[in-house]
């Protein structure tokens, strides 16, 4: 990350649904176009993961 541009950022939000009272985790990440699918895959096992480590 040090080598990364000032624009390049990831976030995290955790939010609760005021309607279903849900907890709701919101992951930001600046890509590069070409490398979005890449991105997005990477994204989407980690959460997996956070999830079957945390027992949901």
């Amino acid at each position: 990350w040090t080598h990364a541009g000032k624009d390049e950022y990831f976030e995290f939000l955790i939010e609760k649904s005021e309607v279903t009272n849900q907890t709701i985790l919101i992951v930001k990440d600046f890509a590069e176009k070409k490398d979005i699918k890449d991105q997005s895959q990477l994204w989407e096992y980690q959460v997996k993961d956070l999830f079957h480590r945390i027992g949901n």
